[in-house]
């Protein structure tokens, strides 16, 4: 089991890239978060992060494919990828904070 993480500029560039990490690994989406500034001087895009997990080989996998996938919309000093090999309970827990409700039910309205 791991975890991994894409930083990026924009939240259509996460999304992008995650697809792509997502039809190339066995992954699955755990969170996705905005990192907002506390006043209006930031430019747009804001930086989006996605997590994810599964097995170590397909998460690294899911980490190489998301960042060559970022890379196509970001400069390389805008990307962040990493990842944590078999971590640690708590750590795994609080990976599954997010802002974005993941819920299947949540997802569902998505699908109609």
């Amino acid at each position: 089991m791991a975890i991994g993480f894409l930083e990026c500029a924009g939240y259509g560039a996460v999304l992008y890239a995650m697809d792509k990490a997502c039809k190339a690994a066995n992954v699955r989406i755990i969170g996705i978060d905005t990192i907002n500034p506390k006043d209006a001087t930031a430019f747009i895009p804001l930086t989006a992060q996605v997590k994810f997990e599964g097995g170590i080989d397909d998460v690294k996998e899911a980490c190489e494919v998301a960042k060559r996938a970022a890379l196509k919309i970001n400069r390389p000093e805008e990307v962040l990828v990493e990842m944590i090999e078999k971590p640690y309970e708590g750590t795994r827990a609080l990976s599954h904070i997010t802002k974005v409700d993941l819920a299947e039910k949540n997802i569902d309205n998505f699908r109609r």
